[in-house]
């Protein structure tokens, strides 16, 4: 090991200093610390131009991105959703007084099943919402076409999935919108924040209305909404980090590479495999630890847990598990056998840019060993 810190599954990259410094004594200079400044500003156009998108809205956090979605598109009724998430995700639903309605995995994607999808759709469902979990791309094909075909919205929870593309285009330009996180954990973060992304300048407007309380013009209130804005103290960090991301996304995909290369072979481990035509930003490296391993997922996250390797078991229990989702009927065991399959056997291995080489090995050599 590189020295005596624990290795974690996702540790934040923190920029120089030395880089934050000018922007810092702007904003003492200028004293605007909030209420879309002009880092604010600065930055939300930056984001834009990086991701290649025409509309973003800055938030707090993602959790409030998700909020607000779902209440500038007047979402209502049923949603349907994914029980493999963080439990942000339904909760952004209950908030705004809509049920969740969850259905099964893709067992090769482990996104949201298309066919699933249309299974479970009812009178009342008015939504999609799903996961681009750990930055792979749900079948934003399948899912707008069943969109379409039926009258329905899509907002994507695409958390970790910043920088990610899809046959060269933003996977957040699809959907009517997608949310972003940029909290610490995150391939790009600015300690704490988020980012709505949206096709039309007048959804952009709701949302940017709604994430200050309401406000419009002046100081006339048009809607309930909540205080999401994001800081200047932030958007000065993403302005710093957008200088390095493309650089820390490289050596994730350097380290994904090994870990692919030094697992083949290995029993009782599978990776999921990333499609051809997306360019990944490698936001995590989940495998699944298969009934043939020789000591099966939880004692293999024992194992590397002695070892000072504190890797994750994403996302065990699953959201409809928990106790205020688990009594919806789309919750029960038998509607979701995918996902409790997956939850049961998935660890996330630490994927940093600074994580060293001789890690990953030491890491490996741990799995394969077992």
């Amino acid at each position: 090991m590189p020295d005596d810190r624990p290795i974690h599954v996702t540790r934040p990259f923190l920029p120089p200093l030395a880089e934050l410094t000018p922007y810092l004594e702007e904003i003492w200079e200028s004293r605007i610390l909030s209420n879309a400044g002009p880092l604010h500003e600065r930055f939300e156009g930056a984001l834009c131009d990086h991701l290649g998108v025409d509309h973003a809205s800055l938030v707090a956090n993602g959790t409030l991105g998700l909020i607000l979605a779902l209440r500038a598109l007047k979402i209502t009724g049923e949603v349907i959703t994914t029980p493999s998430s963080y439990v942000a995700t339904s909760h952004a639903l209950l908030w705004n007084q809509i049920t969740p309605v969850f259905v099964d995995l893709d067992p090769d994607t482990l996104t949201i099943d298309p066919a699933r999808i249309e299974a479970a759709l009812t009178p009342r469902t008015t939504a999609i919402l799903p996961v681009h979990c750990y930055g792979i791309p749900c079948d934003v094909g399948a899912i707008g076409g069943l969109a379409a075909d039926h009258g329905l919205k899509v907002i994507y929870d695409a958390a970790p999935a910043f920088g990610v593309r899809l046959r060269g285009e933003s996977i957040l330009a699809h959907g009517d919108a997608s949310v972003v996180s940029f909290h610490a954990t995150k391939v790009f973060n600015t300690f704490e924040g988020g980012a709505v992304v949206c096709r039309d300048p007048a959804t952009k407007q709701r949302v940017d209305e709604l994430r200050n309380l309401g406000l419009a013009a002046g100081a006339t209130v048009v809607s309930t909404g909540l205080n999401a804005k994001m800081s200047e103290f932030n958007a000065a960090v993403g302005l710093v980090q957008l200088r390095h991301v493309d650089a820390l996304i490289d050596r994730r995909r350097e380290l994904d590479r090994l870990y692919r290369r030094l697992l083949t072979g290995c029993r009782g481990i599978r990776c999921p495999a990333l499609p051809a035509e997306v360019t990944a930003n490698h936001a995590y490296f989940p495998i699944l630890v298969e009934p043939d391993h020789a000591l099966g997922r939880d004692a293999l996250l024992e194992r590397m847990a002695r070892h000072r390797i504190h890797a994750r078991s994403y996302f065990d229990p699953l959201i409809s598990d928990h106790p205020m989702y688990r009594d919806l009927p789309s919750a029960r065991p038998e509607n979701l056998p995918v996902a409790r399959r997956v939850s049961r056997s998935v660890i996330c291995l630490p994927l940093s840019p600074d994580l060293a080489d001789a890690t990953v090995e030491t890491i490996v050599g741990l799995i394969a060993g077992a």
